[in-house]
């Protein structure tokens, strides 16, 4: 199974992330993002990065995910390439671990600058195989 596709829309670039899991569906989203901003640059896993966090639904929970993964990126100069997600959908709550390494331009490609994560198209599919659907204000 492919982990994403690329979702181009007006001023806009997006993210279709496919899992077997909620939990691998959304971490394919934040590869897919972190692949937009990196250009597809390899990104080692030199540092580690948890995460908690709970959401009204799972729409909410995924634009919270993805929004912390860059606000993390963008205050700290972070670009992020492995992720390890455990998603509790009654409590629409995760837990996670993610790797990263500082963006180094020797490296690293520039990519797109996503400012934003938006609420545009924003879909959640649980049933099997999952499917999240973001798009990225650039």
């Amino acid at each position: 199974m492919k982990k994403y596709d690329l979702i181009d829309h007006t001023a806009d670039v997006g993210v279709k992330a496919y899992g077997k899991t909620l939990s691998e569906a959304f971490e394919n989203a934040a590869k897919g993002m972190f692949d937009i901003i990196t250009d597809n640059s390899e990104v080692e896993s030199t540092g580690q990065y948890n995460i908690e966090l709970k959401a009204s639904d799972l729409e909410q929970l995924l634009v919270d995910f993805l929004s912390e993964l860059l606000y993390l990126h963008s205050v700290n100069n972070i670009v992020f390439g492995f992720f390890k997600l455990d998603i509790d959908e009654a409590n629409k709550s995760l837990k996670g671990t993610f790797y990263g390494e500082k963006f180094n331009l020797s490296k690293h490609k520039v990519g797109a600058e996503i400012k934003a994560v938006t609420y545009h198209m924003l879909e959640v599919k649980k049933n099997k195989p999952c499917r999240v659907q973001v798009l990225f204000d650039i």
